[in-house]
């Protein structure tokens, strides 16, 4: 693997693992309730879509102005993979040994906002109280489970980065 590609992976990836600890502790400390928020949601994504961004950028510069769509999206994978292992391992340790409370306060944090957002559109009083029974017996902040979103959390990463790589890949001119 190119020396290019696994540098600005790693770092990049270690980059956006320690920023998205930051960003939750200091919701953390805040205010809990800014984690329900769906503007809040959007605008984190945004943030790292524009990290993914700029890592793609900078590599392509640093391989000669020419990068290949393997090479964009390996770049953006091994960083993505490791700032999300950074994110899940610190969540793993601030809600279920730091903090546990503060996983429960969340779920219930989540069952208002479901509720809330489900009365908005008009969703029926049985949909609503099954939605509710279902968050109640849903343990989202145990182990299993963060290791489980962290997965998906792969899976979206990687679609973002299939994109990205093919937004900036250029490839050498053959002659």
């Amino acid at each position: 693997m190119n020396e290019i590609i696994k540098k600005n992976g790693i770092s990049f990836g270690v980059i956006t693992g320690v920023i998205s600890l930051l960003i939750t502790f200091s919701i953390y400390m805040i205010d809990l309730s800014l984690m329900t928020k769906w503007w809040l949601a959007l605008l984190i994504m945004l943030f790292y879509i524009i990290i993914g961004c700029i890592l793609l950028i900078k590599t392509k510069k640093e391989l000669g102005g020419f990068m290949t769509f393997k090479e964009g999206f390996t770049t953006y994978f091994i960083s993505a993979v490791i700032g999300i292992a950074i994110s899940v391992v610190f969540n793993i340790i601030l809600y279920n040994y730091i903090d546990p409370e503060a996983a429960d306060t969340l779920k219930q944090l989540t069952m208002e906002s479901t509720a809330n957002i489900m009365k908005g559109f008009g969703a029926p009083a049985s949909e609503i109280k099954k939605a509710i029974e279902n968050l109640q017996e849903y343990e989202q902040f145990s182990v299993i489970e963060q290791i489980k979103g962290s997965a998906y959390s792969i899976i979206g990463s990687s679609i973002f980065g299939l994109i990205l790589a093919a937004i900036f890949k250029k490839d050498k001119p053959v002659f």
